[in-house]
């Protein structure tokens, strides 16, 4: 994997670059569409390649490791080619699912012990196991086993549990280099920065993982509740540490101006269910604010769903009709609106990146983010 940093802005720290992988480019900034269970929720692969048009989207360890499981994804020759989708995919660890799963799992040095959620039998992962089940996966970009700390979280906890993080890496590193790809391409390994939201934490990590080398770097552990002033004051801490010629990746995040407010303190990459989740529940976001396509307002309201029509369903479709969708809870409505968040984030990250090769990227994200946040 290759990255080149192709501008820098001048009022902020916002950078375009461009990685080259397996398999295709990627501009950066970008967002990652979440494909969990190697499915975008409600999303045709076709609509997701022709009209939201990501250049990766992501899959989950945990979820895939249980089901369809690895064996099967190693038959139908990795987890590309079982989905039917020939760009990008970067993989997480399982580190997060765990740390959701905290009723159900055990931490200790050697890895974690867990209980699916859906048929209740136990389960170990370890930084080798995590490293073996995302070769099975065969994804370009894979992560290193972590635990991501909740919030609030102790400082004692915070710090144990970051250098766990640290070891549990040097585990996955090495047994990395013992186990081949499966697929005829590399893969990139991405480390994880913790800390919690300790300011000395943060810095010490992003050090150690910084050390590692690695193609790419990502932090982890935030987007757990914490407030975004927090969260952006440990990305920045991080931000200034990591390596400049290394793509840098927030886990987990978030609202178009959280993605907005992280880019402009250095962040390539971004994922978030928030998009497909919130659609499903009939929130759209749009350049001009949010809209909860439920309320009576739009009952009545023929305009499109959204007039800048980045995608064919923004025009094709009215907010009456759409509103109507949900009313009747009918799939369509999901379907709708979960192209139409997608594609809005996919439109936003690229103008973004638009910004910062033109050099005002400071001056428009400020415009941008007194409109996003607004309710319609």
């Amino acid at each position: 994997m290759e990255f080149e940093l192709l501008a820098k802005d001048p009022g902020s720290k916002a950078r375009a670059g461009k990685i080259t992988a397996a398999h295709g480019t990627i501009e950066t900034p970008i967002f990652m569409p979440v494909g969990t269970v190697a499915s975008v929720k409600g999303v045709h692969q076709r609509e997701l390649r022709e009209d939201i048009n990501p250049d990766i989207i992501l899959g989950n360890t945990y979820h895939l490791y249980l089901r369809p499981q690895t064996g099967i994804l190693e038959k139908a020759g990795g987890l590309h080619k079982f989905m039917g989708w020939e760009r990008n995919i970067l993989t997480d660890s399982g580190g997060y699912q765990v740390y959701s799963l905290s009723a159900n799992r055990k931490i200790r040095e050697e890895g974690v012990k867990f209980k699916s959620h859906i048929d209740g039998s136990y389960h170990f992962f370890s930084p080798e196991k995590a490293m073996e089940i995302q070769r099975s996966i065969g994804a370009d970009i894979i992560m290193a086993f972590d635990e991501c700390t909740p919030y609030p979280c102790d400082y004692g906890y915070a710090k144990r549990s970051m250098h766990m993080t640290h070891r549990w890496l040097d585990r996955c590193v090495e047994h990395l280099g013992k186990v081949p790809e499966k697929y005829g391409y590399g893969q990139s390994l991405f480390p994880i920065v913790q800390g919690s939201v300790y300011k000395d934490l943060r810095m010490q990590s992003a050090e150690y993982i910084a050390g590692a080398g690695a193609d790419g770097n990502a932090i982890g552990g935030l987007s757990v509740g914490e407030p975004a002033e927090e969260m952006y004051a440990m990305t920045e801490v991080v931000c200034d540490i990591l390596p400049e010629d290394k793509p840098r990746y927030l886990m987990g995040v978030g609202t178009p101006v959280n993605i907005l407010e992280n880019i402009a303190l250095g962040v390539d990459m971004f994922d978030c269910v928030m998009p497909t989740r919130n659609a499903r529940n009939g929130m759209l976001f749009t350049a001009g604010g949010i809209i909860n396509i439920k309320n009576k307002k739009w009952e009545d309201d023929f305009s499109p769903v959204d007039e800048m029509g980045i995608t064919f369903v923004d025009t094709q479709y009215s907010k009456a009709y759409l509103r109507h969708l949900f009313a009747a809870n009918e799939f369509l409505g999901k379907q709708i609106a979960t192209i139409h968040n997608l594609g809005f984030y996919l439109w936003l990250v690229r103008e973004a990146r638009k910004h910062i090769l033109q050099g005002d990227f400071h001056t428009w994200k400020n415009a941008m983010t007194g409109k996003l946040a607004q309710r319609l």
